[in-house]
Order: structure tokens, then sequence, then C-alpha cells
């Protein structure tokens, strides 16, 4: 099969286009045939990129890409509840090859039926992107109807699903972004946007009852200051991991592949709750170009089949 290789530690410059033979399902996966997935340029800052979970290095070469739309292509041992062509969208697992190639493999439990409502493309950018904003949201930060959250990252790919969802929770949503994506986070479902270029936040917001942090340094220790007594932090910025702050350090979080959670946002997609966001469509080829691409808002995406 088709694939974009990493053969060396390094960044997009050690990208390639080449071979790999086509990975086997096991008991309980599933092969994909891919024919669209999302770019998230941080993977090469991510340890399982470049680890295995007991910590050896991960043998070259390896396959980035950890969130797909395709459809079924074969199925593993025991796994009855897919057939063949199925169309599907979901995760692989992180310490594994992943979904810039052809095919993936991906396990039963994280994965669904891909929306009808959407293309591939479109299907590609939403599981990391809109399960990481509904596990920070409501599994983490408790949203509830009424309540005021704030968003920061508002426009980008994980942050865009963040507004929708707390909109449709029927939450009172404050989104922070640049002053070129101020309408189009408003369109979103935002009550309130703040540039975060020319207006200090902490300024103008107050009582919010959870801020979801897609930015981390700066931003979220001053996010703090616009909490309630009761408020909740919660973010996805890989450095707040290693922060002294106690606080800042419980508030960052790894989404986790849930199959019923992709099923959920595929009938919210479905219903016209949400739209997933592309800036930007690459050939498989040109994945080098599309890991280097500084995307507006939305995501990145890679078309693997025409």
């Amino acid at each position: 099969m088709k694939a974009i290789l990493l053969r060396a530690r390094g960044g997009p410059e050690s990208l390639a286009y080449g071979d790999l033979p086509r990975p086997r399902p096991r008991k309980g996966e599933v092969l994909v045939r891919v024919h669209a997935t999302a770019v998230t340029p941080t993977e090469f800052a991510w340890v399982p990129t470049w680890r295995t979970p007991t910590g050896e290095a991960r043998p070259f070469p390896i396959i980035l890409g950890h969130e797909f739309s395709g459809v079924v292509a074969d199925l593993g041992p025991g796994v009855t509840a897919l057939s063949e062509d199925s169309p599907v969208y979901g995760f692989t697992d992180w310490f594994s090859n992943g979904t810039d190639a052809e095919y993936c493999v991906s396990r039963v439990t994280e994965l669904a039926p891909k929306p009808r409502s959407i293309d591939h493309v479109h299907a590609a950018v939403v599981p990391i992107s809109a399960v990481t904003a509904w596990q920070g949201l409501f599994d983490r930060g408790g949203l509830r109807a009424g309540q005021r959250a704030l968003i920061h990252g508002a426009a980008g790919g994980v942050g865009s699903f963040a507004v929708q969802l707390a909109r449709w929770r029927g939450g009172h949503v404050i989104g922070t972004a640049s002053g070129g994506n101020l309408d189009f986070v408003h369109e979103l479902g935002a009550d309130e946007v703040v540039d975060y270029k020319t207006t200090r936040f902490e300024e103008i917001v107050h009582d919010v009852d959870v801020v979801f942090d897609t930015v981390g340094g700066d931003t979220l220790e001053r996010s703090r200051r616009v909490l309630k007594p009761s408020g909740k932090m919660v973010t996805i910025a890989t450095q707040s991991a290693g922060s002294t702050d106690e606080a800042v350090r419980n508030a960052f979080f790894v989404v986790e592949a849930k199959g019923e959670q992709l099923a959920e946002i595929a009938r919210l997609i479905d219903a016209g709750h949400l739209r997933p966001v592309v800036d930007i469509v690459f050939a498989l080829a040109q994945a080098r170009q599309a890991y280097e691409y500084k995307p507006r808002r939305g995501k990145v995406v890679l078309r693997v089949l025409e």
C-alpha cells in the first residue's frame, strides 16, 4: 500500500511517500480502506510517535495520523457487528502506525458508522477534535445548560467543535480568536468572541463555569482568574502536563477513543447541530506540505482516495 513514512527522527522534512505491506486486523479489529485523514502537526512532539508503551524506541518507518474516514476492507477474528464496505470513521491506537496510508487498522470500539450527511473529507476531521471537545466539556468539565464556557482557540480544529457542542448543550459560549475569525466563531454559535490580539480576556470575562483551553502557556495561567470558585479548567495543551502549578497540571487530559461518543457525534452532525470545518485539502503524496501548512481555521485534510 502507499503510505507517508517517517524514516528518521524529525519533522515534516523527514516524511517520504513510499510503500509498506497492508496491515492485518487482529481480534476485535477491522482493516479500513482510508478515504481521508486529518493532519495533526503536533504528532512530531508526541511520545507515542517515537516510543512504545513500555518506553522502547518504535521501529522505523513510522506512519503518522490517528483519525480516518473510510470503508471497512476486512474483519478481524470475532468481529460481527460490521460488514465489508461499511462507511466508518474513528481512531487508531496512538502507539501504532496510523492513517496517513491507503489502509489502517482500528479497534471496533474506537470507530462508528460515518455521518451520512457529509463526505469522507469532512468526516475525517471529526474523530479526534470532536471527541476531545466532548470529553473536555462534558466528561471533565461537567458543562450544563445555562452555564458559562470560555473556549480558547475557538476557530481551531478542536475549538470549533467545542463552541458548537457547548452551544448545543445550552451553555453561554465565549470564544477567543484572532480578529479575522471573530465573525466565524459567532457563526459557530458563540455568544461572545474576544480578539486575543487586542484584548486581555480576563479583563472582560468573569464568572466562568468551564474553561476549555487549546492554547496553554500564559493563556491557561490567566484563565484561573475568570473561573467561579466552583469552576473547572480543562486543557489539551501538552506543555501543561509538566507545569509546577497543580491546578494547571490537573487540567491537562488526553482524549480517549470511544465509539459510543463517535456515534452520538455522528447523529448530531446528521441532525445539523454540528458542522466539521476543513481549512484545506492535500493529496496523500503532498503530506509534507500538509504538515507544514498553518491552518487559519479548522483542520487540514489528506485525501487518500480520489
